[in-house]
C-alpha cells in the first residue's frame, strides 16, 4: 500500500475509534499504529509498537513525577496558603488580583507540562474565589481553561516542544526566553480580556469566608522547603556544572516529593502518589499511543511522505497550514499534533532559529485543548464550575484563543530579527 494511503489509513482509525466511537485516545492511537503496520504488510510489529512507545519514556516520567509533586504540595497545604496570601495580598486591586489569580491557575502546568494538571489542582482553588467576587460562571471556566492552557506552554516545563525535539533531536534547552516571549505577553492579556468587566474588589472580612484556609500558622517556612529543593537543584547545575551534576528532572521532582512528606501536614505519601498516577495516566497512556503511531509512520514511510509533503508548501499555505491544522488535529489530541504534524512544520521551517520556532508551534499546537471534540481544557474546567455545556465556556476563550494564535504566527514571522537580537 502506498505511503499516502497508508497514513489516510491509520487517521481514518484513529479518528472512527477517537471521536465516533469515544475510545480513549492513548488506545485509539495504539490501534491505529497497529492497523498501519498490518496495511503495510509489516504483520504486527511488535517490536516497533514497544519500540515507539518507549519513545517518550522521558517525558512520561517528567509528567509522572511533577504530578506526584504537585499533589504533595497540595496535601502539604502549600498550594491554599499561597493562594490565601496572595489573592489577599492585591484583593483590593484589580487588574492585580487577575494576573495573580492566572498565575496561580498556570503553575501546576508550568511545572508538569499538562493543562489538566493546571485545571483539576488550582482551578477547584481558584474558581470559588473568582465567582464569589463577581465573575460569571461561564468566564470563570474559560478563564481557568485559558490558565490551563498558559501553563502548558510556560516554561519550565514544555511537553509539546519535548515531543516536536525528540522528532528532530532538538535538545530541551534555551526555551525559557523565546516561551516567555509568548507567555508573558498573552498573562495580562487574556486574564485582563475575560475578567476585568466583571470583577470586583473585596475587604477582608469578606475573604475570609472565600479563601482557603492557611496552613502557614501551623508549619511556616516549612511550606517552602519542597519547592526550594526543586528549584535549587533544577538552577544550581547551570552555574555549577563542574561541582554539582545535573539529576534531570525526574529525579528533582521526585527529591522534592520526598522532601514534602517531612513538611506541611500530615499526609500519605502512598495515597497521594496513587492519586497523582491515576490523573497523569490518561496523559501518559497517548503519549506511549503517540509514540507507537510514529514509529509506524517512520517504519512505513508514512513519516517520510507527511514530512516530504509539507516541506514542498509555499510559504503563505505553510502559515495558513499551521494556523489551522495544528489546533484542528489538537482537537484530538494536542500531543499527537505536536509530534504528527509539529515535527515536519519545524522541519520546513528549518532555516529559522529552531527555539523559536518551536515555542510558537507550542502555542498554536496547546490552542487544541479548546477544539472539540476532545476540548479538554474547556470539558475539566467546565466541571469544576458545574457547567455541562461546553460550548457556552467556548465562546468566551474564542479571542484570547485569536490572541495566542496571532502571537504564535507573529513570533514565527518575526524570527530572523528577533533571532539577531537574541
Amino acid at each position: 500500500m502506498a505511503e499516502p494511503l497508508i497514513f489516510l489509513l491509520m487517521l481514518a482509525v484513529f479518528v472512527v475509534l477517537a471521536m465516533a466511537l469515544r475510545w480513549p485516545i492513548g488506545a485509539s492511537l495504539a490501534l491505529s499504529a497497529l492497523a498501519g503496520s498490518l496495511a503495510s504488510g509489516n504483520g504486527f510489529g511488535l517490536r516497533h509498537l514497544v519500540e515507539g512507545s518507549f519513545g517518550y519514556f522521558d517525558t512520561i516520567l517528567i509528567i509522572l513525577t511533577a504530578t506526584v509533586f504537585m499533589k504533595v504540595l497540595e496535601a502539604t497545604g502549600f498550594l491554599d496558603t499561597a493562594v490565601a496570601a496572595l489573592i489577599r495580598a492585591f484583593a483590593r486591586q484589580k487588574a492585580l488580583l487577575l494576573l495573580v489569580s492566572m498565575v496561580i491557575v498556570m503553575f501546576p502546568g508550568m511545572i508538569t507540562g499538562s493543562s489538566t494538571a493546571a485545571i483539576l489542582t488550582s482551578g477547584p482553588l481558584i474558581a470559588p474565589v473568582l465567582m464569589r467576587l463577581g465573575l460569571p460562571r461561564l468566564k470563570t471556566a474559560a478563564f481557568i481553561a485559558m490558565g490551563g492552557i498558559l501553563g502548558m506552554i510556560a516554561p519550565p516545563v514544555n511537553i509539546l516542544i519535548m515531543i516536536m525535539g525528540a522528532g528532530v533531536d532538538m535538545p530541551y534547552a534555551g526555551l525559557t526566553l523565546p516561551l516567555l516571549l509568548i507567555v508573558v505577553p498573552l498573562v495580562p492579556a487574556v486574564s485582563l480580556w475575560i475578567g476585568y468587566r466583571d470583577l470586583r474588589t473585596a475587604g477582608p472580612e469578606e475573604l475570609k469566608e472565600i479563601l482557603p484556609a492557611s496552613a502557614w500558622p501551623d508549619h511556616g517556612a516549612l511550606l517552602l522547603i519542597p519547592l526550594l529543593v526543586v528549584l535549587i537543584l533544577m538552577i544550581t547545575p547551570s552555574f555549577t556544572p563542574l561541582v554539582f551534576p545535573d539529576l534531570g528532572i525526574p529525579a528533582i521532582f521526585l527529591a522534592g516529593s520526598l522532601v514534602g512528606v517531612f513538611c506541611g501536614r500530615r499526609f500519605s505519601f502512598l495515597k497521594v502518589t496513587q492519586k497523582a498516577v491515576a490523573e497523569a495516566l490518561p496523559v501518559l497512556a497517548i503519549l506511549a499511543g503517540v509514540g507507537m503511531f510514529i514509529q509506524v509512520m517512520t517504519l512505513t514511510g508514512a513519516r517520510g511522505w507527511l514530512v516530504t509533503s509539507i516541506l514542498s508548501l509555499p510559504a503563505a499555505l505553510l502559515y495558513f497550514g499551521m494556523a489551522l491544522s495544528l489546533p484542528l488535529f489538537g482537537g484530538v489530541s494536542t500531543f499527537g499534533s505536536a509530534s504528527i504534524l509539529g515535527v515536519p512544520f519545524i522541519l520546513a521551517l528549518i532555516d529559522k532559529n529552531a527555539l523559536l520556532s518551536s515555542s510558537a508551534l507550542s502555542a498554536i499546537a496547546g490552542l487544541g485543548d479548546l477544539v472539540p471534540p476532545a476540548a479538554i481544557s474547556i470539558r475539566f474546567s467546565a466541571q469544576v464550575v458545574g457547567e455541562r455545556e461546553i460550548f457556552k465556556v467556548l465562546r468566551y476563550c474564542l479571542v484570547p484563543a485569536l490572541f495566542q494564535l496571532a502571537l504564535g504566527i507573529g513570533l514565527l514571522l518575526a524570527a530572523p530579527i528577533l533571532d539577531k537580537i537574541m
